[in-house]
């Protein structure tokens, strides 16, 4: 009865593990790539940084746009000269209102003004040339957000390759485990019949039990890889992620042939930063330059409170000219054309530099290449140096240990094979990443 229990207790067991598997989901790159654009964190964050350099640009249009204002303001006063003159302005004064006595002395007086003031620049250059910097700025922003997808869109690509080198070197180690297995059965056999030593068939359990390790870090890298692409899409769930295509080499020769080019939207962004530096420069000794400006205003008043039937208006313009302010204005003139130097020589040491790491990364793409078929050499070498030993074991001609050391170089040559490619299919990525 309790075997029975036992039984039934692994069969309802085994159900429950089978029903709360982790779920697999097959999909593929383009896939991903496009729940990114929509999803990514960091791309996301780049179009934030995107529209507040639009919402400077905006402000920008001050420069020629007016400023409205309208208030509405009350007041109470025995002020001699206040209550004088919101009579005055309330067009309520009377001759009486002359008497010496009530001048110098006036009742309480309240004065309820409503009031509309516009302020339109004509001609400011220093603004302009504040207006011409953000707009710069707003182009280099721009510019770096494609250069952040690009970049986003390369990092998804690596986590994808990962995720498929994680899923071939489970194939792999299942491989070596099943082969382990039946080196395991053959060792037992031979043991059993007297033709093995205890030692030697503890040497097999030993691997199967290495091989069996390897393979559940494996799983595990599976599961780690599948987080990370999902973080990259911007989502969170138990599920695995499967890819479509198995982990292959890509060749492309005509990387190899491939030029740089300044017409990267890095590059650009860096451009037009330096040319936002150069406006802001500009500007800074555009403030020697006077400034035209027209004013005007239209006013209410009436001693009771909402109500308002004497008013009258203001206009004017003003021509104004800041001649000296100490040594600041001369300071933030310095200070500018100091940046403006620097992000001139940031800029030349970009491209530089630039120029420099694709050059490497091309030369990283051949050895990456080179190192694939000198990998896949070994690994034929090694998968018929194992089937030449496994033969001999099973005929009782080889020793376990010897056995053992080409099942491991042979596991070994597997794994470095398919790391390999994926270092090569990185490496192809990345030049591409490079030359856009």
């Amino acid at each position: 009865m309790r075997g029975k229990n036992k039984i039934l207790f692994i069969f309802f067991l085994t159900n429950f593990l089978i029903l709360h598997a982790q779920q697999e989901v097959i999909i593929s790159l383009d896939e991903i790539l496009s729940k990114a654009a929509e999803n990514n964190y960091t791309i996301k964050i780049s179009e934030e940084d995107v529209n507040a350099a639009k919402a400077e640009y905006n402000q920008t249009k001050s420069v020629f746009l007016p400023n409205i204002n309208a208030s509405y303001s009350g007041i109470a006063t025995t002020n001699p000269l206040m209550a004088f003159g919101s009579k005055l302005n309330q067009g309520i004064l009377t001759p009486g209102d002359f008497d010496p006595a009530l001048l110098n002395d006036p009742d309480n007086t309240t004065n309820f003004a409503t009031k509309f003031e516009i302020q339109q620049p004509i001609f400011n250059m220093d603004g302009f040339q504040m207006r011409k910097a953000a707009k710069s700025k707003l182009n280099a922003v721009e510019l770096q957000s494609a250069r952040t997808a690009d970049y986003m869109k390369l990092e998804i690509t690596k986590a994808y390759m990962q995720l498929q080198l994680a899923y071939k070197a489970v194939e792999v180690l299942e491989s070596a485990k099943q082969a382990a297995l039946a080196n395991k059965k053959i060792a037992d056999d031979n043991f059993n019949q007297g033709y093995m030593q205890k030692a030697d068939v503890l040497l097999v359990d030993i691997y199967a039990t290495e091989v069996e390790n390897q393979l559940q870090n494996a799983k595990s890298n599976i599961k780690n890889a599948s987080d990370y692409v999902l973080f990259l899409i911007g989502e969170t769930s138990e599920i695995a992620l499967k890819p479509t295509k198995t982990l292959e080499a890509e060749l492309d020769l005509n990387l190899y042939t491939t030029a740089f080019s300044i017409n990267r939207a890095d590059i650009e962004a860096m451009e037009e930063s330096t040319n936002a530096y150069e406006h802001m420069y500009k500007a800074s000794k555009m403030s020697y330059v006077p400034s035209l400006n027209a004013f005007g205003s239209y006013e209410m008043y009436n001693k009771d409170i909402f109500e308002g039937n004497s008013g009258g208006y203001l206009v004017g313009a003003q021509l104004k000219w800041n001649v000296f302010e100490g040594f600041k204005r001369v300071g933030e003139t310095q200070k500018t054309k100091a940046e403006f130097n620097k992000a001139n020589l940031q800029l030349d040491e970009y491209k530089s530099k630039s120029e420099l790491e694709f050059n490497k990364a091309k030369r990283d793409l051949k050895d990456a290449e080179n190192s694939l078929h000198l990998n896949s050499l070994a690994l034929e070498q090694s998968s018929e140096s194992l089937r030449i030993r496994t033969n001999r074991f099973k005929e009782g001609l080889e020793k376990s240990s010897d056995l053992l050391i080409s099942e491991t170089q042979y596991l070994q040559k597997q794994l470095a094979y398919l790391q390999t490619v994926f270092n090569y299919n990185y490496t192809k990525a990345y030049v591409n990443f490079l030359t856009k």
